[in-house]
């Protein structure tokens, strides 16, 4: 982390300004601590056009500060390289055009160590800005700094499940985390409750004043019909018992465009699973690959890597089907509602689309969410790779229904007579 430059009497900074500096420089240094858990070469690899290398995470992340934060609101800003505007823009039309995507692990210059110059450059820049600002420089770019933060957690967790896939891929099957002791393995998931509900009028999105992303709000009454959900994930033995079952076997089961997935990506099992006998890394029972390496299938552990397709299938294998997202948010809510988050983003019966009333941020920031809603699902949740703090029961994850390098599970649910 950059060190934050010394204050005099005359730039302390108030209480709310030293704790959002706080928070987003511990932030930006776990972006560095993930990182610093790869080489430099594992840092420039792209290993599919979905994904991007770490080392373009990094970069990203800064150039977002610089472009949204520093450039319109800190006086004489200089960019550390105008160059880079091109090479680290994602998809901000307002902002000027980018190197295409796919191509981003072509991008061997700049190299790993001006990237991270260019992250202290921007680290170093926003601690003075939070120093220097004036009263009103600071109101209008406080929100921005605050979805700069958030901007940069859902980059930590691409950094994990972009170089996972990445290793996937890799014969050597390399663990990005220390691989540490195998747990004892569960030989069956806690039994599952259904969290019964008699349905009528509740209330979904994020509303009071802490962070949200655009595409929370407003909050907004909703009607749910009579259902249950289940008190936790689908489990990796539960999953395998559909597998054993000829689940992907039975075009009866799938949705049309899942069952033309599954055929043509050859999908006999969920990504990342190893089956008995895989050369790769030969074993008598499944394995599954993850951020410690290569471990025995947990049967008790909550299935991930699974696309909105997969679940689906599954869901109809277990006479059950998929939870609508308002069913989701209202159940975290309430007594008995288990494994909401840290273990995997779950997948929803909820296509991405707009809450009534909705309006995008204004400015460059209004492309963060509104453009991509249409031909994605609702994911909730979080995952074990999402940072600390950076969940909560409003949050509208989404992915293409056939994206399965995420880790994704599901929870089921069911429908009641009324």
């Amino acid at each position: 982390m950059p060190a934050v430059p010394a204050r005099t009497p005359d730039t302390t900074l108030n209480e709310d300004r030293q704790a959002l500096l706080d928070r987003l420089l511990a932030v930006r240094a776990e972006s560095l601590a993930r990182a610093a858990r790869l080489t430099p070469e594992d840092q420039c690899v792209q290993s599919m056009p979905d994904a991007s290398p770490t080392k373009w995470h990094l970069a990203h992340t800064s150039w977002f500060f610089e472009a949204v934060v520093l450039a319109p609101h800190q006086p004489g800003y200089r960019a550390f390289d105008e160059r880079f505007a091109h090479l680290f823009n994602s998809y901000y039309e307002s902002l000027g055009p980018r190197h295409p995507r796919p191509q981003r692990g072509l991008l061997t210059r700049p190299g790993h160590a001006e990237v991270l110059r260019f992250r202290a450059h921007v680290d170093e820049a926003l601690a003075r800005f939070a120093q220097e600002a004036g009263a009103q420089a600071w109101a209008a770019a406080e929100p921005l700094l605050a979805l700069g933060l958030q901007h940069e957690q859902q980059h930590q967790e691409l950094m994990y499940t972009d170089i996972l896939h990445a290793f996937w891929c890799n014969p050597l099957l390399p663990a990005v985390l220390p691989a540490g002791p195998v747990a004892s393995l569960a030989a069956a998931p806690a039994p599952l409750r259904w969290l019964d509900h008699a349905g009528g009028v509740a209330a979904i999105g994020h509303e009071g004043s802490g962070f949200a992303f655009d595409n929370e709000r407003p909050r907004h009454p909703v009607m749910l019909a009579p259902h249950a959900i289940a008190d936790r994930l689908v489990s990796c033995g539960e999953y395998a018992a559909f597998v054993a079952d000829g689940g992907y076997e039975r075009a009866s089961l799938w949705l049309s465009d899942g069952w033309a997935a599954v055929q043509q990506g050859g999908w006999r099992h969920p990504a990342y699973w190893i089956a008995p006998g895989d050369p790769r890394a030969p074993a008598d029972h499944w394995q599954v690959f993850g951020l410690h390496g290569v471990r025995p299938l947990d049967p008790g552990e909550p299935v991930m890597q699974l696309s909105f397709y997969e679940a689906m299938a599954y869901a109809e294998w277990a006479g059950a089907r998929l939870p609508t997202e308002a069913e989701w948010e209202h159940a975290c809510a309430g007594p008995g509602f288990r494994q909401a988050a840290s273990h995997a983003w779950q997948w929803t019966r909820s296509a991405y689309e707009p809450y009534p009333g909705f309006r995008p941020w204004a400015g460059a920031v209004g492309e963060y969410n509104g453009k991509f809603m249409v031909g994605q699902q609702v994911l909730r949740g979080a995952s074990l790779a999402t940072p600390a703090g950076h969940a909560r029961p409003t949050y509208r994850n989404f992915f293409p229904p056939a994206a399965r390098w995420q880790f994704s599970g599901l929870r089921l649910a069911k429908d009641l007579a009324c």
